[in-house]
């Protein structure tokens, strides 16, 4: 979609969630990060109404709106007290006869499950760390060391640390059995790619625009349990990897590099049925771009990856989220553009 073309003037229900059982501070930064993309929607002269989701009633709250007249805005992580429901969001909506942003509910459901994803990234013929998943501790005899051992329907790094990078067959059993007892769910083995990392952001349907790309930088530290992504780099201002690994933006990439990581890219965007937007985390190793996840409705509060790359790509903030509503938009029979 060309930016310059934006609606601005359509009417928007912000959906996102709030658990009663998170920390103050966490509900908190969730409130100001809904309410500053609000204020920033309605500085372009959309019309915006909030739905502040904090129990299970999310069919109760849409009650009062007519699908007929709003694009919703998909900020909602899942159904408080439900975990690993954000799929489930979406098929209220869709229930409910609401066109919302980013990925539907059968690619939000797909990917919930890394071995659904990793299968489809295999059956294409598109390169993925060699994986297997663990249901228990019976050993199969996997030997590629060092490996990283996930939970299989986790994301946002949720269950990754420095621990989760293990050296022998005896050191891969106690972490899948870590991640049995802990997440009650399959563990994910992968081989470990010690190599750059990527942050891919595309938008679009049909026609695909690559954002410039940004390169998670692990030079500050030695050791190859620290160069990762966890939970903690993520969302722990505290801790040494929050403040530590650099974002390179954008990365430095050579033009056959450049080439041959939006093409991998693309491809993995199209074939797991991304849908207005994705980000994409990938590794380098030698010439081969590793896709090691998909990253549908990627998060982008200011400070993430997509959002910097947007506003490389001269796409400030308010305008990133009043595009993703434009491209929902071109679903909805009443605001799809003549």
């Amino acid at each position: 979609m060309d930016f310059s073309r934006c609606r601005t003037d359509l009417p928007i229900l912000l959906l996102y969630d709030i658990d009663p059982e998170w920390s103050p501070d966490i509900i908190d930064n969730s409130l100001q990060l809904a309410d500053n993309l609000r204020n920033g929607l309605i500085s372009l002269g959309h019309p915006v109404e909030f739905i502040c989701l904090d129990n299970e009633a999310l069919e109760q709250f849409l009650e009062e709106y007519d699908p007929a007249n709003y694009i919703v805005f998909n900020w909602c992580e899942g159904i408080p007290g439900k975990p690993n429901s954000y799929a489930l969001v979406a098929q209220i909506l869709e229930k409910n006869g609401f066109v919302y942003t980013g990925a539907d509910a059968l690619a939000l459901e797909f990917s919930q499950d890394k071995r659904q994803v990793k299968k489809c990234l295999a059956d294409h013929h598109i390169p993925t760390p060699f994986w297997e998943i663990y249901e228990t501790t019976q050993s199969n005899g996997w030997k590629l060391f060092p490996a990283i051992v996930k939970p299989a329907m986790e994301h946002c790094s949720y269950g990754i640390s420095p621990e989760s990078l293990v050296w022998s067959p005896a050191e891969l059993l106690q972490r899948v059995q870590f991640v049995l007892d802990t997440f009650h769910q399959p563990a994910l083995v992968e081989e470990f790619i010690d190599g750059r990392e990527f942050h891919v952001t595309i938008i679009g349907n049909g026609k695909l625009r690559v954002l410039p790309i940004a390169e998670m930088d692990f030079s500050a530290f030695s050791h190859p349990e620290n160069r990762l992504c966890t939970y903690d780099a993520k969302f722990d201002p505290a801790s040494p990897a929050y403040n530590l690994i650099e974002l390179k933006l954008p990365a430095p990439l050579s033009p056959e590099q450049q080439v041959a990581l939006e093409a991998v890219s693309l491809e993995a965007y199209r074939v797991t049925n991304c849908r207005d937007y994705a980000r994409l985390d990938i590794r380098l190793r030698n010439t081969t771009f590793y896709v090691l996840d998909i990253n549908h409705n990627a998060d982008f509060s200011p400070d993430t990856s997509t959002a910097l790359s947007a506003e490389i790509a001269g796409i400030p903030y308010p305008q990133l989220g009043s595009l993703m509503v434009n491209l929902a938009a071109q679903r909805h029979p009443g605001f799809r553009e003549l």
